[in-house]
């Protein structure tokens, strides 16, 4: 009876053995597919994204200096019009750089331009804040001539 079970068991690991086996042949196979489809397809970025990427991708990059306060402009109209651009801040001064690339210059050009459009006509002459049109008012109330005289025919009294 123990040399049955031993024969069972010692069968039992070989058939697990050569499973095993043909499975990691398998997966290696399925991996080596996949990283040579891969190779040959590389994935292109769009829209953000890193410097490194935007360089590795061949084709000539330009850049411009932004402030921190047109960032969010300038990357809604990098999207509208496809451009594919790296952002990089300069800690020293507080600006940043845009590298860029566009598929064909028309499409930069035109993206620049709304870009400019729209930072001119953010600069529009501020509006006074609100505590200097409230203490304007308040200056307007206080010199007010001050009527103290109330009605006698509804019973109040006069000064």
């Amino acid at each position: 009876m123990q040399d049955e079970v031993r024969d069972k068991s010692v069968a039992l690991a070989i058939k697990v053995g050569k499973t095993g086996g043909r499975l990691t042949a398998d997966l290696l196979k399925y991996a080596i597919r996949k990283y040579m489809a891969q190779s040959q397809n590389p994935k292109v970025h769009h829209g953000k994204q890193s410097v490194k990427q935007l360089v590795g991708q061949g084709t000539g990059v330009k850049s411009i200096e932004i402030t921190e306060k047109n960032i969010k402009s300038f990357e809604r109209v990098a999207k509208k019009y496809g451009i594919d651009f790296a952002l990089k801040k300069n800690p020293e001064k507080g600006e940043y750089y845009v590298f860029f690339r566009a598929r064909d210059d028309d499409a930069m050009q035109a993206a620049f331009a709304e870009y400019t459009a729209r930072t001119v006509h953010r600069k529009a002459p501020e509006k006074p804040s609100v505590r200097q049109r409230l203490a304007h008012f308040k200056e307007v109330v206080k010199n007010m001539v001050l009527d103290t005289a109330k009605n006698r025919d509804r019973g109040g009294h006069e000064r």
